[in-house]
């Protein structure tokens, strides 16, 4: 197996590291909180985020620097930051381990983020299911606070830094960042219209930046590092530093890797994951997340960076990489898919609210042989009808699996639709009586 230099998951694979934070201190950690209050300006923590081309590891992959760098610096009023926690995305399983391994990493990088952007108050939406981790952030705030990290005067300086844990209700949709929000406010979770967005009109109307846990990982190890370190890291220069893959599905090593962006799948699947589970050629992949559409062994050779997948049309997404081996039905696959966004649906939309329901029904009669000639037209034009016609992606999101898998596996919609046909029973003809 390939060995890379670990950054997030560096601590976590000493022998004995117990994520308290005794271990982290030991292992140098806030020393780069320590850095910034001493040292440098909240100007330039946010150059140096933007120097190091670091991208939001969360699924829609925007510049983290320029992000922080949209909140307006002469606000007179509170300012916010949400450290998007509700990792909910088949087959990713990346922030649950930071959380639960190392969660002081995660914690000083949000503080330095709360300097960068002047915020007083920082919050940490966990995924309802999370008790484990939610339990373990409220310790480890607990701890920060008692040694000075977190509260008034932070390490003796004026300024005053409090993160609070918010667990969720265990609804998909408040990944997405206006939802989260409107979670938070205690509203029902569900998308806003955007503009105006979080960086002037946030929690509680407030200039607010949403970032990913993995994403505020990494700021203390920039800081600490240098920006050019960073993004001399993986694919430049839009794809910089590590990347938490989660590998599942058909590989005999499913797990978390932490490698440099820019490796391709078929590395990633065959030298980390090594390969197929039961020896059988792949058949398709999911490359970041269940909503990202599928690829084929055609795209084994595709970099892992936000461009080339992109490229080969699909996306990096939340980083969940869900291998399937010859034999898969690529129309089985879409339904547990579909079912699942089905239920997931908000409901704010129209076109997602009943157009999940009625593509969900028509997958379900295909897949049981009862499809009808005309369906797969059906099924096409519905997913057209709901791409960019909602809110938030989550539009986009549940019709990426149908519309890749009829592109690259129409033929086997086509042969159980032929199954049905010929199961069907035939119309008998009715005789006609010359008098």
């Amino acid at each position: 197996m390939p060995q890379y230099e670990k950054i997030l998951l560096k601590n976590m694979e000493q022998p004995g590291y117990t994520g308290s934070l005794a271990d982290y201190e030991k292992s140098g950690g806030y020393q780069a909180f320590r850095k910034v209050l001493k040292d440098m300006q909240p100007d330039q923590v946010i150059e140096e985020v933007k120097k190091s081309s670091l991208r939001g590891r969360g699924g829609a992959g925007f510049p983290t620097g320029v992000k922080w760098g949209f909140i307006p610096k002469d606000h007179p009023g509170p300012k916010y930051l949400c450290c998007n926690a509700d990792e909910s995305e088949p087959g990713t399983f990346k922030d649950r381990q930071l959380m639960e391994r190392d969660p002081h990493q995660m914690l000083e990088g949000m503080a330095i983020t709360c300097f960068a952007i002047g915020a007083e108050t920082a919050y940490v939406y966990i995924r309802g299911e999370f008790r484990l981790g939610a339990k373990i952030l409220n310790k480890a705030v607990e701890e920060a606070n008692a040694a000075g990290y977190l509260g008034k005067n932070v390490l003796g300086t004026d300024r005053t830094i409090n993160i609070y844990i918010h667990a969720g209700a265990g609804a998909y949709i408040c990944g997405e960042e206006t939802a989260l929000l409107e979670s938070l406010e205690g509203k029902r979770g569900q998308p806003r219209f955007k503009p105006p967005f979080p960086a002037t009109h946030g929690l509680y109307q407030k200039p607010t930046v949403v970032n990913n846990v993995e994403t505020m990982a990494n700021i203390p190890h920039i800081i600490n590092r240098g920006g050019e370190w960073f993004a001399g890291i993986g694919s430049p220069p839009k794809s910089c530093g590590t990347r938490i893959f989660c590998l599942s599905g058909h590989v005999k090593r499913p797990g978390n890797y932490e490698v440099p962006m820019g490796i391709t799948f078929r590395e990633f699947i065959y030298d980390i994951g090594g390969g197929m589970s039961s020896d059988k050629p792949i058949k398709a992949f999911i490359p970041g997340g269940a909503s990202a559409p599928f690829l084929t062994p055609e795209h084994l050779d595709v970099k892992m960076d936000f461009e080339s997948v992109a490229m080969a049309g699909s996306m990096l997404g939340s980083g969940g990489v869900t291998v399937m081996e010859e034999g898969t039905s690529m129309v089985w696959a879409a339904l547990r898919l579909m079912e699942f966004f089905y239920h997931e649906s908000c409901g704010k939309c129209t076109p997602c609210r009943e157009g999940s329901s009625w593509l969900t029904q028509i997958l379900q009669r295909i897949w049981t042989k009862q499809g009808r000639q005309g369906d797969l037209d059906l099924l096409t034009e519905l997913c057209k009808n709901i791409a960019g016609r909602t809110i938030c992606a989550f539009g986009e999101a549940e019709v990426g699996p149908i519309q890749s898998t009829l592109h690259h596996f129409r033929h086997e919609y086509e042969d159980l639709i032929r199954e049905a046909d010929a199961m069907r029973p035939k119309s008998k003809e009715i005789p006609v009586f010359n008098h």
